[in-house]
């Protein structure tokens, strides 16, 4: 609407997590554009809360596997690449391959909406693979791997929201 509001007024209606998120939410050319419909939403819709849902649902899922089953989360080198033959654990992967990248380039331009993007985007990727690729499956060797795939988001999504001074919750 074009409506200025206060900082103080801001965060009485979104979270700091939110505004941060937001803030961060742009390159350093080009104006603030502030959704506040939008930075209130708890949905897909809203990207901050896009990301800290994955870290979550991470999370538990970690939690509920290595509760329930006794599963260790595996050092890489125990992973064998060859077991990821679906299209999301691959793309998932390559994600995850770009993060070194992307905080790269954010540094070198001076750009944290590089970061936002990307872990708007890994989000994304880590649904899908969530919603294509059951984690708690009877091959232990793949069960195993795609809970090392799983854990190495969350580690990433956390350092990324750690860097933008957005928290990453463990449950939502």
């Amino acid at each position: 609407t074009g409506k200025a509001i206060a900082l103080h007024d801001l965060l009485d209606e979104i979270s700091v997590d939110a505004a941060r998120y937001y803030f961060n939410n742009r390159t350093p050319s080009s104006p603030l554009d502030f959704d506040l419909d939008l930075a209130v939403r708890q949905d897909s819709e809203n990207p901050v809360y896009l990301v800290q849902y994955a870290h979550g649902r991470i999370c538990s899922l970690v939690a509920r596997i290595g509760q329930d089953e006794g599963v260790q989360i595996p050092a890489v080198g125990e992973i064998d690449p060859a077991l990821f033959t679906e299209e999301a654990e691959r793309a998932l992967m390559k994600a995850l391959a770009q993060y070194p990248e992307e905080l790269h380039l954010a540094a070198r331009d001076y750009d944290p909406s590089r970061i936002n993007r990307y872990l708007t985007a890994l989000s994304g990727d880590f649904h899908r693979f969530y919603n294509a690729c059951r984690c708690m499956v009877d091959d232990p060797r793949l069960q195993a791997a795609r809970l090392k795939l799983a854990d190495t988001t969350r580690s990433v999504l956390a350092n990324g929201l750690n860097l933008l001074g957005v928290t990453a919750p463990e449950k939502m």
